[in-house]
This record gives C-alpha cells, structure tokens and sequence, in this order.
C-alpha cells in the first residue's frame, strides 16, 4: 500500500495524536518528562509506523510494522487507564481516548489478517 495516507488506520491513528496531545497537555507539570513524554512517543508512533510499514516491499515486513503500530496501541490504552486511575486530565477526553483506542485496535487487527495471508 503506497498511499498510506488514504487508510482509515492511519487516519484514525493521526485523530489519536491530535487527542493524545489534549490529554497529556492536562497532566501535572511533574509528569512532564514522565507519563506526558511517554503518552505523546507512544501516539506518534501508531500512524508512524504504519506510515513507514508502508514502503516496506515484502508483505512480512508490512505486517512487523502494524504489528508494532498495534503495540503501541495497546501501550497508549494502558497510560491512559492509568491516567484514569490517577484521574489525570479530563474525564471526558479520557474516556473518548479510549473509544478511539479501541476502534483503532480493531481495524489494525483486522488489516493485520487481511495483510498476512
């Protein structure tokens, strides 16, 4: 797939880092190089990747790139439930966060199968 940017996934995975980014600017001055850093990398590299996966010529090398792109879904959905515990930022873009997470999981999973066979 050449034109990433036309993939719901990758689309999907951009609207996470425009949210990402909302969240962590709500976190506490002392997380700065804590929880915010390492919510923003984690956001940063769902689309990332699967932009990079994409000029990968083997199908193989595609899939290890939205296999880690997944990862870092799932990464993300972790600190954000521990910002939830913590009830760090707003609860609402929290809790949209974590729909969008979801979703996003979902269609990598799916577009993973679909890649692999």
């Amino acid at each position: 797939m050449k034109n990433y940017k036309k993939l719901k996934i990758w689309q999907k995975g951009m609207d996470i880092v425009a949210m990402t980014y909302t969240l962590a600017a709500q976190l506490p001055d002392e997380e700065r190089y804590g929880l915010r850093s390492q919510v923003t990398r984690c956001s940063v590299s769902i689309p990332s990747n699967i932009a990079e996966g994409s000029a990968k010529s083997s199908r193989k090398e595609y899939k290890n790139y939205l296999e880690t792109s997944l990862g870092s879904a799932y990464e993300l959905e972790t600190q954000v439930l521990i910002m939830d515990m913590l009830e760090f930022g707003d609860k609402a873009v929290r809790s949209s966060l974590l729909g969008m997470l979801d979703e996003e999981q979902k269609m990598l999973q799916s577009f993973i199968q679909k890649i692999g066979e």
